[in-house]
């Protein structure tokens, strides 16, 4: 069970609240002793948080102990460099930049209200925040820097959208007798959600998180397929536990991070990759291999200079006059040309030729800066190695979607796929699982599903996905249970190995 405990500096800076044995202050919190098998919380709320100040001490101290606080000593070194959060707010979404401006033109003359400077102060709690078209934007700073209490300036300059100007962490002291209330009750509503840990996880020896998105309409698994993962965790003394985006602050309550949701660089499963890594939680996918495999550019370069075996490959850049031609003289036709960060199959066109090459090239331009053409193979399946810690655990066959290319065929308002076919390891050829653990190789040494073409006796690594498809009933078709099993395994070894560091 966790332990909680709220450090402040003298016990007069909680008396606004009510009484709490969680409540120490930092003299006591310095000569506290806890059992280092034990799981601390803390939340710093000290009035400073300045280098060398009794807050960042507090920090400090609770990582020498092994205690989890928030905010940590990189989240107080951060808020004191001003490029490291100086964000532009263009991308948010617009109520947040018409809010901002309807609040500053109350500050500031009507009349020269389009050269004026406005400067806005907020304060958000947890994560939380009173002016309801701001919530997006404490949220998404409390995932970035958490801290209880953070004060925001936002400032606009003359001939300058909105900016963050500043960011620095406040105290209990510094609050009105409103904002109190709205700190006790972001308080409670995170200590509840973030440290309170259910009674029936205390018998099992490690907690691993599982991350979803019910609302996913391709996950990588399904619901049986993920209620087959808890029942093998549990049969090694694992507990498993599905989370969504909304617990990201709880990591640090397990020992391991299982990432069940379509990945991508610029996303909060990345965040999560990130954040389970330097809290010290066994990762997959970790963020080495997202980042790796999730651009297919980065891929191909890689693969390429590798030497692993790969269809022909041009890099196309939006600025470049003579792409067609160079597609046309040294690809042909038909081609296969892609976004860099497409998933099943979405962001991919074949052209037959220059005309449909060209609108094709148009279309995925508006979109990213660069683009892939690659040989098109004709096969009637593509194979799937599932390749785990560097060693192959299964093998299927998908085939392509009939009367189409690919496996995956996307309509306006539903998505068909082709039939697969599952297979022992043993009986796929040599060539193929050798393209497929060559291939993982350059990635790490995570959970990977390696999409290969074979035409007759060559070989042709499509692509290396960080989170594979593993639902019930497909990728589990030879093995069963035993797939869920050794994925299982390899979480309690490493979680293990991290235990005994």
């Amino acid at each position: 069970m966790s332990r909680l405990f709220i450090v402040v500096d003298q016990s007069k800076d909680w008396a606004p609240y009510y009484p709490s044995e969680d409540v120490l202050t930092f003299d006591q919190y310095l000569e506290m002793s806890v059992p280092a098998s034990r799981r601390v919380r803390v939340i710093n709320l000290c009035q400073s948080a300045k280098y060398l100040s009794r807050g960042y001490y507090c920090s400090l101290l609770a990582e020498a102990r092994g205690h989890h606080v928030v905010p940590s000593v990189m989240t107080l070194n951060d808020l004191s460099r001003k490029g490291l959060f100086s964000l532009q707010l263009d991308s948010l979404d617009d109520s947040v930049t018409q809010w901002l401006t309807s609040a500053g033109s109350e500050i500031a003359p009507a009349s020269d209200d389009r050269q004026a400077t406005h400067e806005l102060r907020v304060r958000t709690f947890f994560g939380q925040v009173e002016q309801p078209a701001l919530k997006q934007v404490a949220r998404l700073l409390f995932e970035r820097f958490p801290c209880p209490i953070l004060e925001v300036v936002f400032r606009r300059r003359k001939g300058k959208g909105w900016q963050i100007e500043s960011m620095k962490p406040a105290s209990p002291a510094d609050l009105s007798d409103h904002e109190q209330d709205l700190f006790a009750t972001a308080l409670d509503r995170f200590s509840s959600m973030v440290w309170r840990k259910p009674r029936g996880r205390q018998r099992y020896r490690y907690d691993l998180a599982v991350l979803v998105n019910p609302d996913e309409e391709m996950p990588p698994s399904d619901q049986e397929a993920l209620r087959r993962f808890e029942k093998a965790g549990k049969k090694l003394g694992i507990n498993v536990e599905q989370i969504t985006r909304k617990d990201f602050l709880r990591l640090p309550e397990y020992d391991g991070l299982f990432i069940r949701e379509t990945t991508a660089i610029d996303h909060h499963t990345y965040r999560f990759a990130r954040k389970a890594e330097a809290e010290g939680l066994v990762v997959i996918d970790d963020p080495v291999s997202i980042l790796r495999c999730t651009n297919k550019v980065f891929l191909a370069d890689l693969l390429r200079t590798n030497k692993v075996p790969t269809p022909k490959t041009l890099i196309l850049s939006r600025d470049q006059k003579k792409a067609v031609e160079q597609v046309v003289q040294e690809i042909g036709f038909p081609v296969v040309i892609k976004i860099p960060d497409g998933a099943f199959s979405r962001g991919v066109t074949k052209a037959e030729d220059e005309a449909s090459l060209r609108a094709g090239l148009k279309a995925l331009f508006k979109q990213s800066a660069l683009v892939l053409a690659q040989e098109y193979l004709y096969t009637d399946y593509d194979w799937r190695i599932g390749v785990l810690g560097g060693r192959a655990i299964y093998a299927c066959k998908y085939m392509m979607v009939k009367g189409h290319w690919q496996i995956y065929q996307h309509g306006e308002s539903s998505s068909e796929s082709g039939d697969f076919e599952t297979l022992p390891t043993y009986e796929v050829p040599r060539n193929v699982i050798q393209a497929a653990l060559n291939a993982t190789k350059l990635i790490g040494n995570g959970l990977y599903g390696v999409d290969i073409k074979q035409s007759g006796n060559r070989v042709a690594v499509i692509e290396v996905n960080d989170n594979p498809s593993i639902d019930a009933g497909i990728e589990d078709r030879f093995l069963g249970g035993e797939l869920y099993t050794l994925i299982m395994q390899e979480f309690l070894a490493r979680m293990e190995q991290n235990r005994e560091k």
